[in-house]
């Protein structure tokens, strides 16, 4: 959501050129790498409020301090409002939660070291600026109220957008957190097959690492309420895409969807330009009411293609968004299950074989109970528990199967020992911080800023 724009490139003159943007993601077995994406909120260690930008021990201190790790600063109106080096960028979501997109790696090893060397930077300036780190779904004591915005334009803009459009978006922007993996298609039905089974099993990672259970220091009702918040934030741009599973469905598909996705903004001259509601259509015709006479850039709809946000992104990846922030342990976890199902035949195949005769209003059921019961959910004669296990024995078996191996011989099916200690015991990391409000934190979240704390 809060990449640096990439305004410019080729002036689109046909829906071709749109279609190609996508074909451009193929790429061949050798070339599949994995990018994972991790959100976690900064807090004050003695107030334990979410921090500012501009306070002494704020967020601009932290993108201050990071560079010493040799980090090179991206600027905005003067502003530092996101680092890049070899491939990876820090940025900033709007409540200041603070995100890592990872470099395209090998291998889940490389993920998991390339999360930990960036977890004991930030851990080591925190540490000077007297503030924590929480991985958590939703940020369970603080109100809107509370949570300072950070100084980017896009982000007024959202706003802006969001309290016209649900109740929820701007808890969304400002007051969730997520972990996401971007993985690599080889061709156009190959995306197609990927897209169906990672969008049918979305819920089952929600499930998983359903871990938002507080808004403003008590229990919300749900155990993915981050999860919920996706549900009333924007419909026109959120979601689990019906039309993926028609037959019909492809990278022209796509295109048309973002087509119909009302704009945000157009990036020029280093400001963001208020398009919210316009249609990128009109802007190929000409006919933008704020640009009226110019037609956009590749650069343009690319950045375009970051303002939709459902469930399943596609752009010359495809991006899962399915679950919670979390700690440490879950950071590797989440690409482990994608990776194990997407990236070995025999697994995707196994995985479409468990969820090809769903229903569009099987998907709708899991998508809407899931946030509430996690891997309690009934379906159809059984429960999210059992599903999620055997999605998990699916994972393990490709990651087998895939066999890269780490500097003592061990592959990457290791990662997933944490979900399947989760499906096993059928509690989610939501319930067991609810047993514990419930019993020995007496009625108080604070405890969670200092047990659950990276």
């Amino acid at each position: 959501m809060s990449a640096p724009p990439k305004s410019g490139g080729a002036p689109i003159t046909s829906k071709r050129q749109l279609v190609e943007y996508f074909e451009a993601g193929n790429k061949p077995r050798g070339d599949w790498r994995i990018g994972t994406e991790h959100e976690k909120f900064v807090f004050d260690l003695k107030t334990l409020r979410t921090v500012s930008y501009e306070q002494p021990n704020g967020i601009g201190a932290m993108l201050r301090g990071l560079q010493r790790f040799g980090w090179q600063p991206v600027e905005e109106n003067g502003n530092v409002i996101a680092l890049t080096m070899d491939g990876c960028n820090i940025t900033l979501e709007p409540g200041g939660q603070f995100e890592l997109s990872g470099a395209p790696l090998r291998s889940i090893h490389e993920t998991c070291s390339e999360v930990g060397r960036h977890l004991t930077q930030v851990k080591e300036v925190a540490a000077e600026l007297g503030v924590g780190l929480l991985g958590m779904g939703m940020n369970p004591k603080w109100s809107r109220a509370d949570t300072p915005w950070m100084p980017k334009g896009r982000y007024k803009i959202m706003r802006s957008m969001m309290e016209k459009k649900g109740q929820l978006g701007i808890d969304m922007m400002i007051r969730t957190c997520t972990v996401q993996v971007n993985l690599d298609f080889a061709s156009e039905a190959d995306m197609v097959k990927k897209m169906r089974v990672s969008m049918a099993l979305q819920p089952i990672a929600t499930a998983l690492f359903a871990d938002s259970p507080f808004t403003e220091g008590k229990p919300n009702g749900f155990l993915s309420y981050r999860s919920h918040i996706w549900t009333d934030t924007d419909p026109d741009r959120t979601g689990t895409l019906p039309f993926v599973f028609e037959d019909d469905f492809g990278f022209e598909r796509y295109v048309d969807y973002m087509l119909d996705v009302p704009m945000y903004f157009v990036y020029r001259d280093g400001q963001y330009l208020d398009a919210s509601g316009q249609s990128f259509r009109d802007f190929m015709a000409g006919k933008l009411p704020l640009l009226p006479g110019e037609i956009p850039t590749m650069g343009d709809f690319s950045d375009h293609v970051t303002t939709a946000f459902p469930e399943v992104r596609l752009k010359r990846y495809i991006e899962m968004r399915g679950a919670d922030g979390g700690p440490w342990d879950r950071l590797c976890a989440l690409p482990a299950i994608w990776v194990g199902l997407l990236y070995d035949d025999q697994a995707l195949d196994a995985a479409w074989d468990l969820v090809k005769g769903w229903t569009q209003e099987d998907h709708a059921q899991l998508r809407r109970d899931v946030p509430k019961h996690a891997l309690k959910t009934r379906f159809h004669d059984r429960s999210v528990k059992e599903i999620a296990l055997e999605t998990l024995a699916i994972a393990r078996a490709g990651l087998q199967r895939r066999a890269s191996l780490d500097r003592i011989g061990g592959d990457e099916s290791g990662f997933l020992n944490v979900l399947q200690e989760i499906a096993e015991s059928g509690k989610c990391p939501a319930e067991e911080k609810l047993e514990l409000f419930h019993g020995r934190w007496n009625g108080s979240v604070d405890p969670v800023f200092s047990e659950f704390a990276y």
